[in-house]
C-alpha cells in the first residue's frame, strides 16, 4: 500500500527544500500535532543526517528517529526509520518537489507500507488518520510558502485578540 498526498504550491521549487533544511525552526508550525524535533547527527539536507521527531496522529503519540538516505537538490528528500522492525513495514518516506514552472511546484509525500490487504483493512482508521495528517501538512506547507502563515494551527497559538474578534456577537 502506498500512502500519498500531493498539492500544488505557488512558490519557487527551491522554497520547499529550504523549509525542510530548517526543520528545527519549522516543525512545530508545520502541523498543530507536531510536538518535538531534534537534529541528532548532523544538520540540514545531507545524506546520513539523523533526526528525531514526535507527533500525534489519530490521537496516538508517535516518536521516530530517521536518517536521510537520498537527497536530490530541489527535487527529492528520502529518509528511513532507524529502527529495524519499523523499517520492515515502512521501507522509506519521500518528499518530492516537482517543478511546474519558475514559481510553481507540486509537493508530494509518499509512504509505502508493507502490511498486506488484511492488515490495511484492520488498520483502516489509523491509515485514514495518517492520510488526513499528510493532507494537513501539505495544506500548511502551501500556506506557509505562499503567505507565511499556516492554515491549521494549535488553538493555544492563536493570539487572544484574534479569538476575541472571532467570538459571536462581535
Amino acid at each position: 500500500m502506498l500512502l500519498t498526498h500531493e498539492i500544488a504550491i505557488d512558490a519557487p521549487v527551491s522554497t520547499g527544500p529550504t523549509f525542510f533544511a530548517a526543520m528545527d525552526e519549522n516543525y512545530l508550525r508545520w502541523h498543530p500535532d507536531h510536538l518535538l524535533f531534534e537534529w541528532r547527527q548532523g544538520r540540514g539536507l545531507e545524506t546520513g543526517v539523523r533526526f528525531y521527531f514526535e507527533e500525534r496522529i489519530g490521537g496516538r503519540l508517535l516518536k521516530k528517529e530517521v536518517v536521510f538516505i537520498e537527497i536530490v537538490p530541489d527535487r527529492l528528500i528520502r529518509f528511513v526509520p532507524t529502527g529495524f522492525l519499523l523499517r520492515l513495514f515502512i521501507p522509506w518516506i519521500a518528499f518530492e518537489f516537482l517543478a511546474d514552472g519558475p514559481a510553481h511546484f507540486r509537493f508530494r509525500q509518499s509512504i509505502p507500507v508493507r502490511i498486506g490487504p488484511l492488515g490495511a483493512r484492520l488498520n483502516r482508521r489509523d491509515f485514514d488518520a495518517v492520510r488526513r495528517h499528510m493532507a494537513e501538512e501539505g495544506e500548511n506547507l502551501k500556506a506557509i510558502l505562499e503567505t507565511g502563515r499556516p492554515v491549521h494551527v494549535r488553538p493555544d497559538s492563536i493570539p487572544a485578540e484574534a479569538v476575541a474578534e472571532a467570538a459571536p456577537g462581535r
